[in-house]
Order: structure tokens, then C-alpha cells, then sequence
């Protein structure tokens, strides 16, 4: 199944999805769109093309694993683009991924304006891919 992965901002957001098989996730898109019931919208349009039969959103979990505001904002948002899009939305506590996106930035020695450009689609890259290892735990574990 096509999964779409999005990495919520407040300015930014990231997009990604993976194959039909479930294997490779890969970087769409960055949205820069600050009014949320736009984005939703926008999201909601981008899953239809993609196809997507699932969506899932980063949580922005505190390191201690409360939540604050963001997470509330996120909840909110993934409410809205469950109900606009008709697909399943499942939430991915996405503690780290913004720093590992700037890792990577850093090995592929992708600096400046397109750094600022990328980052939030590598870290729903990132997403994506620790919500499939996760389902492919899953499904790991029901086999045993």
C-alpha cells in the first residue's frame, strides 16, 4: 500500500511517500503554506494523486515523552486531514528525526538555500521509514 508521510511545520511541511510495497520511502514534496485549513487541503489532494490508502503524521513528543502545544497542534491537524482525505491517520512519535534529517544534510554535504528547501521532506523521509520498520515488526511478530 502507499503510505504519504508529513512532517507538520507551522511555515514548512515535509512530504514523503513509499512504493506500493512498502519497501522505499522517498522525499515528494515541501509544502510552505501557514493557514492550516489550506494545507489540509493540499495534503488531502497530494494523497489522492499519490494514491495513498494511508497517511501518517510525526508526533513532536517532548524527550521526556509528554506533550505540549505542538503535538496538540498535530493532533488537531491530523483530526482535520483524516476527515477531509477519508484515509486512515496514524500519528509516529517523531522525537529525533529533525536532527537525523540534519545528519544526513550534513554526510550529503547539502548546505545553504537548499538545505532550508530539503529538510523537512528528509525528515518525513524518516518518518515514513520508521513507520514501516515498525509495521514490519508488527507483522513479524503475529507470523512467531
Amino acid at each position: 500500500m502507499v503510505i504519504l508521510s508529513v512532517d507538520f511545520g507551522l511555515a514548512r511541511t515535509g512530504i514523503a511517500v513509499c512504493d506500493p510495497g512498502e519497501l522505499l520511502a522517498s522525499p515528494v514534496m515541501v509544502i510552505a503554506e501557514k493557514y492550516i485549513p489550506a494545507l489540509v487541503e493540499k495534503v488531502a489532494a497530494l494523497a489522492a494523486e499519490k494514491q495513498a490508502g494511508q497517511i501518517v503524521v510525526g508526533l513532536p513528543v517532548n524527550m521526556d515523552g509528554s506533550e505540549g502545544a505542538s503535538a496538540q497542534n498535530v493532533r488537531r491537524f491530523a483530526d482535520d486531514l483524516a476527515r477531509v482525505s477519508g484515509l486512515p491517520v496514524d500519528l509516529l512519535d517523531e522525537r529525533c528525526t529533525t536532527m537525523e534529517a540534519h545528519q544526513f544534510l550534513n554526510a550529503t554535504n547539502t548546505r545553504g538555500k537548499k538545505r532550508k528547501a530539503v529538510v523537512d521532506a528528509v525528515s518525513a523521509v524518516i518518518i515514513l521509514e520508521n513507520y514501516l520498520d515498525k509495521r514490519r515488526a508488527a507483522a513479524r511478530r503475529q507470523e512467531s
